[in-house]
């Protein structure tokens, strides 16, 4: 029985959100729940709220990831890894403005 009501709100479809598990009928996936929730201290309520999301919906998606905690942690961790590669193999004007109003003493 608890698994059919975890089905009824945790979904994977190939060709969206990457095949990530989400939240049936919407983009929002388990991952995105974790990191606001669970990194950025944002409440179940809010996500709710925020997202026109049932709270059934969130805590079904924090049910997955305590499931699935090793893989979705991965996921994360191989997300945060891409992004600073790209970062630094990415050319910032901001960067390079910040820089030299540094050199030259400017706030």
């Amino acid at each position: 029985m608890a698994t059919e009501t975890l089905h009824q709100h945790i979904e994977s479809t190939l060709g969206i959100a990457g095949g990530k598990p989400r939240i049936a009928g919407h983009r929002i996936t388990v991952e995105n729940i974790v990191i606001w929730h669970e990194l950025m201290g944002t409440s179940a309520d809010e996500i709710a709220t925020e997202y026109d999301l049932t709270l059934a919906d969130v805590y079904a998606a924090l049910t997955y990831y305590f499931d699935h905690r090793t893989e979705i942690d991965q996921s994360i961790e191989d997300r945060n890894a891409f992004v600073k590669t790209l970062r630094q193999q990415t050319f910032s004007k901001l960067s390079e403005k910040l820089q030299e109003q540094k050199q030259h003493g400017e706030d």
